[in-house]
């Protein structure tokens, strides 16, 4: 396993400059970006040993974040008008 932190545009590097626009211009986009960065980096401390966790709450920050991948990754391939 990889103790690199996730981030949106490495994760999908064919949207990144959709990610930047969607963070500029979209409240909802740039809500859900924000709260996948900031549980990204709880579970990165939690990887690498800086902020102990059980495994369970481990695991619900891992869903939790997967949840917000799949809800951005909706948003990103959505059609515009």
């Amino acid at each position: 396993m990889s103790h690199v932190p996730h981030d949106l545009a490495r994760d999908f590097p064919d949207y990144a400059e959709r990610i930047s626009e969607l963070k500029a211009s979209d409240k909802r986009f740039a809500h859900l970006a924000e709260r996948y960065h900031d549980i990204n980096r709880e579970v990165h401390r939690v990887e690498t040993s800086l902020q102990p966790m059980d495994s369970l709450a481990e695991n619900d920050l891992r869903k939790q974040r997967a949840l917000l991948k799949d809800e951005l990754y909706a948003l990103l391939t959505r059609e515009t008008a």
